[in-house]
């Protein structure tokens, strides 16, 4: 490994977030029954004419401009010509020659990626293939078919699989952050193809590169671009020959599998698509869409740090996606403490979202109600622990805090004649912790304490449980 350079280049297709499909008015719903939204256009019967849907030219153009791409004033439609049964026209309606927007970059670890080219293109349907012996089947389910997405094709500059996942993931949250995509893998809105080569360290030259296919994760990625990049290198090292191909990754065996010989762009025969007019682009529609772009990932978080007093991993952890971000600065516009509202969102708040499977933005637990539980914490109304109580009640169901404390008699006891009286009482019932106090083993004191604290079941202010007993046990 040490002999060769790996050169990656990435293919990310994202599904854009409409309502509609890119030429026709079809559903863009997830996990609808098959074949339940199509129409004579998705379903590629002749002498349909496509529609260009506006919006989704708008968030392929929020997208090219947030990647610092140049849009381009005049782009057209292509068809890409190619048999396959879950594609029904026998083409793909994609863009070719004149993309929607190119020479972009990505700014990963203080060094650019550089994006070659965004275009637009309809997605295929969906083969769900039955394999039992003889009477294997294969059926198609057209829901897919002509969903709006846009390829994002980098330049070969990424030089390893853990860049390759930083670039991944940065790209990933802009697009949730811009609302142009869910960039949902399980559903297919997120899709990676990466193209790998390997050349000895000081070539200029690219080698032959491999494109990897069926990749549903990053962490996927990661491990198919590592395992090929070792094929590569030891294929080059016994002197044999590589060459151009496409292959799957088998996640099960973890390794990559030959699919086909790779195409070239002169067998799709690529030709204008003849029913759709150009995109012109005028600099008022790009000044519009650059308004609605706002605040990215990278300039929240250095915000968060300089503004809430925020270390670089708190502020990492808190933008890493909008919904989070949001979350976070509702609760701090209520309750101006941000390190205190970080630790509670990172820590109990997010482990009950990971439990329940749930985002943060249909966390049962609402800024408000979080900032209640914190701000009864402060006041002494409860302590930290039976605040995590009630955070657990609050995220089971739904109820505000205040309910939850009175129903269950949370309350904290601030009494100091009810404190006294327990502490009476525990000190009668245990006589040798008392002993051991008065011969200088201090660690009594935590002993009698987390006695009190049992009986209470936590329901007593600490600070004046300590210093009475203190005064108790100091007149034995």
């Amino acid at each position: 490994m040490e002999e060769y350079e790996i050169v990656i280049g990435l293919e990310v297709h994202t599904e854009l977030l409409t309502e509609s499909k890119l030429f026709c008015g079809c559903s863009t719903k997830f996990g609808s029954p098959p074949n339940t939204q199509v129409c004579s256009v998705c379903a590629g019967f002749p002498g349909i004419l496509p529609v260009i849907n506006k919006k989704a030219v708008e968030l392929a153009l929020k997208a090219a401009i947030a990647f610092n791409c140049q849009p381009a004033k005049f782009s057209r439609f292509a068809r890409k010509n190619y048999f396959y049964p879950d594609l029904p026209k026998n083409y793909q309606i994609s863009q070719y020659e004149e993309p929607l927007a190119s020479n972009g970059y990505l700014l990963i670890d203080g060094r650019n990626i550089r994006l070659k080219r965004i275009h637009m293109e309809e997605d295929a349907g969906k083969l769900i293939h039955s394999q039992e012996g003889e009477n294997g089947f294969s059926l198609v389910d057209l829901n897919r078919s002509c969903l709006p997405l846009i390829e994002i094709v980098t330049e070969p500059d990424i030089r390893s699989s853990i860049e390759a996942e930083k670039f991944l993931t940065s790209l990933k949250q802009i697009l949730e952050y811009l609302e142009v995509s869910d960039c949902n893998m399980e559903e297919g809105s997120l899709r990676c193809d990466a193209n790998i080569s390997v050349r000895k360290k000081g070539d200029k030259t690219l080698g032959v590169k491999a494109e990897i296919k069926n990749m549903n994760s990053f962490k996927s990625v990661r491990k198919a671009l590592d395992y090929e990049a070792k094929r590569q290198i030891s294929i080059l090292k016994k002197g044999g020959t590589l060459r151009q191909e496409t292959r799957l990754w088998n996640e099960s065996l973890q390794i990559t599998e030959e699919m086909r010989t790779k195409e070239e762009a002169h067998d799709y025969r690529y030709f204008p698509e003849p029913d759709l007019v150009p995109l012109t682009i005028d600099n008022r529609w790009i000044e519009e869409i650059s308004s609605q772009i706002g605040e990215l990932p990278m300039q929240r978080k250095e915000r968060f740090m300089k503004e809430y007093n925020l270390s670089e991993y708190d502020a990492g952890v808190l933008t890493s996606a909008k919904d989070m971000a949001d979350y976070f600065e509702e609760c701090v516009n209520q309750y101006a403490k941000p390190k205190v509202i970080a630790n509670w969102i990172m820590g109990d708040l997010t482990a009950l979202l990971k439990l329940s499977k749930k985002g943060i933005k249909n966390s049962p637990v609402t800024p408000e109600n979080l900032v209640q539980i914190v701000s009864f914490i402060e006041k002494g109304t409860i302590t930290g622990n039976i605040g995590k109580t009630v955070l657990q009640e609050c995220f089971k169901t739904g109820k505000k805090p205040e309910e939850i404390i009175k129903e269950k008699k949370l309350i904290h006891i601030h009494d100091e004649k009810i404190i006294n009286e327990l502490i009476q009482e525990i000190i009668r019932e245990n006589p040798k912790a008392i002993g051991d106090y008065k011969n200088g083993k201090k660690q009594a004191l935590s002993y009698l304490i987390g006695q009190i604290m049992r009986k209470t079941k936590g329901q007593i202010n600490p600070g004046i449980l300590k210093k009475n007993l203190l005064e108790y046990l100091n007149k034995l």
